[in-house]
């Protein structure tokens, strides 16, 4: 039978133990059975390296820290009539562990960590309300052997869990490299698109511009001929200026022209036959009457006198 089998809690628990440990160590067992412990002591047994069997039976401790890992010194580990649900995960850093007693407390389950205790010896998992299938495995410890077998078949089993869970980790890691490479795949081709359609958009912008300038141009070529005959320039006419001239000059031919009428019919009223004509007359007065007004300019004189009268 295990060594604890037969104890019974203290119906007089101490809540709080003597925090001296070292006064409690005996060689190297010490012995916290009975105690009415809630929590392990954790940092006062890491400063007790010598105690590598430790008793910490007959309990109420619901739990075990994380930092109770590191108590790899840990040979003997009897955690046996408490009200353990769980172990930590990293359970399986003790790997000094030879003999564990985990008799009667709620366990369904152990860590895979478990798996990597290669010195445990001795295992008792009675009492606990196991996972049927590792309840199957571990069997009974009622006596020596029967314990040593359990240690034996339990390290086997959960080292099976641990390959299994390794192979299905590498498996998602395999798979996970797999989509990653997949989406690195389909970002380079998104990314090769979309270089392909600014390339073609930036190509059909500039067959568009130069479209543009061809039309540009063309338009530009007819023009002119198209717009000639409505220039701004023949339609607005001549210029303020220009105009005064053409006055000047229809006008001074107009007087050219009055002042060659009048001499031809000076002329031919003095040298022909119709000197007698009403029209003639007149003529003729006008003619005496701007002599005798201009006799006394000499030089226009000389002028009418130069015209060869009869």
């Amino acid at each position: 039978m295990p060594k604890n089998s037969g104890k019974q809690l203290n119906p007089n628990p101490n809540p709080n133990p003597n925090p001296s440990l070292r006064e409690r160590l005996d060689g190297n067992e010490l012995d916290l059975s009975l105690s009415g412990l809630t929590e392990v002591p954790t940092r006062e047994l890491a400063a007790l390296p010598k105690a590598t069997i430790l008793d910490l039976s007959c309990n109420c401790i619901v739990m075990l820290p994380p930092e109770f890992c590191s108590l790899t010194h840990l040979i003997k580990l009897d955690l046996s009539k408490n009200k353990l649900q769980e172990l930590p995960a990293d359970f399986g850093r003790l790997h000094n562990l030879q003999h564990l007693d985990l008799y009667n407390n709620k366990l369904t389950n152990l860590p895979v960590s478990f798996a990597q205790l290669k010195n445990l010896k001795w295992l008792d998992l009675k009492g606990n309300p196991l996972d049927p299938l590792l309840e199957k495995v571990a069997g009974d410890c009622l006596d020596e052997k029967q314990c040593k077998q359990s240690a034996a078949n339990v390290l086997r089993y959960m080292k099976t869990i641990q390959s299994e869970q390794d192979r299905e980790k590498q498996r998602r890691l395999q798979v996970e490299r797999e989509l990653e490479k997949r989406r690195e795949a389909e970002l380079r081709a998104k990314e090769a698109r979309e270089r392909e359609l600014r390339k073609r958009e930036k190509m059909e912008e500039k067959e568009r511009r130069r479209k543009e300038y061809d039309a540009q141009k063309l338009q530009r070529f007819n023009e002119p001929k198209e717009e000639k005959p409505t220039e701004p320039v023949s339609s607005a006419g001549p210029s303020a200026s220009q105009k005064g001239h053409l006055f000047h000059q229809v006008l001074l031919k107009v007087l050219l022209f009055l002042l060659l009428c009048t001499v031809i019919t000076v002329v031919m009223c003095r040298r022909t036959e119709l000197p007698h004509e009403q029209l003639c007359s007149a003529v003729n007065h006008l003619y005496e009457d701007t002599l005798h007004a201009l006799q006394g300019n000499e030089i226009l004189q000389r002028i009418l006198r130069s015209i060869p009268f009869p």
